[in-house]
């Protein structure tokens, strides 16, 4: 069972690649960084006009990052909404993404939160800078490979 989103993409054959179903039926889409933005608008114009969130994470220690995407399609007259989760890996290395900001403005503090704890750019974001983290911290705290500056653990301290 596809999506209504992943049933339009297959039809007019855009690249992406379905990560199943979460627990409660909604698809999971894999998109590639090149496609995001793209796919982005043709999503707000298939429906999906809210973005219910977005969160970053960090898939495995030196590996990809993910940002992700919680899409809904609200109407007048629907009592279940339809949605679908879309996540998009770039590389630790190199890790831009196109922003949605100008799709979805709900995505302003949050792609700033992924941009600060784990160094996603988000590419023509009107203001990404930290929003956490004062300016001066060096590093992004929630990957996986991350060290705490000037931190030292204590083994015998009994």
């Amino acid at each position: 069972m596809q999506s209504h989103l992943s049933d339009w993409l297959v039809k007019h054959e855009l690249v992406h690649r379905s990560l199943g179903f979460d627990y409660q039926g909604i698809e999971t889409l894999q998109i590639k960084t090149e496609d995001w933005d793209s796919i982005a608008v043709i999503s707000y114009i298939y429906g999906y006009n809210y973005l219910r969130s977005q969160c970053a994470y960090d898939v495995s220690p030196g590996g990809f990052l993910a940002s992700v995407y919680h899409l809904t399609r609200i109407q007048y007259g629907i009592d279940k909404s339809e949605e679908v989760c879309i996540k998009v890996f770039v590389s630790r290395n190199n890790p831009p993404i196109p922003s949605v900001f100008w799709i979805w403005k709900s995505a302003d503090f949050q792609e700033r939160e992924s941009y600060d704890m784990l160094g996603i750019s988000y590419d023509n974001h009107p203001r990404l800078k930290r929003i956490l983290m004062p300016e001066s911290w060096i590093g992004w705290p929630l990957r996986k490979d991350y060290i705490t500056p000037n931190f030292y653990e204590i083994w015998d301290a009994h």
